[in-house]
């Protein structure tokens, strides 16, 4: 005789069957994809489903700089950032940068995603990308590097750079960078 389930397990198999059919709801979001970024899934912004495009909600996102010509790669993601309806800034920082290390946190714990709804960052590491970022007008002296591009995607004027350590990072850096957007 065959063995019939309980009453438990049927329920445990609903409650499974409901979980995933609302896991499967997020494929069909209408949410714009976004480019493949640096955020990571520690972005409580993101959602995903099995097969899904990495989606994320309003707030800054980083894009992590590809390899190539960066005036070229500059003039590309500002094109997909604006076709998102979102602005670009050119970030130049370093793993060892302390004032760049609490901004990522920041950024990527949310926190600035009142004051930032719609910034795309392209970053660079200085340590890794130095020549080439130098000889496409992104050179400073400090770091972070915060630049709005010229429309040939080379670095312009309208920068600013450094920032202090400690908890005040953050708190230095955001009013400068809301100064340089709007510009």
């Amino acid at each position: 005789m065959p063995k019939v389930p309980s009453v438990r397990s049927l329920a445990s198999i609903a409650v499974l069957a409901l979980a995933l059919s609302g896991c499967s709801r997020a494929e069909s979001s209408t949410a714009t994809p976004d480019p493949v970024d640096s955020a990571g899934p520690a972005n409580p912004s993101r959602a995903t489903g099995p097969s899904a495009p990495l989606v994320l909600s309003r707030g800054i996102r980083f894009v992590k700089a590809s390899d190539g010509d960066v005036p070229a790669l500059v003039r590309a993601e500002r094109a997909k950032a604006a076709a998102d309806g979102r602005e670009l800034i050119v970030y130049v920082g370093a793993k060892w940068c302390e004032p760049c290390q609490r901004f990522h946190q920041a950024a990527q714990r949310g926190d600035l995603d009142a004051d930032f709804p719609e910034l795309t960052i392209l970053e660079f590491d200085l340590d890794e990308d130095r020549d080439r970022i130098n000889a496409a007008g992104y050179a400073s002296k400090l770091i972070p590097l915060f630049v709005k591009p010229g429309d040939d995607g080379r670095g312009s004027e309208r920068r600013f750079e450094g920032g202090v350590k400690g908890e005040r990072a953050v708190s230095n850096i955001a009013p400068r960078l809301r100064k340089l957007l709007d510009k």
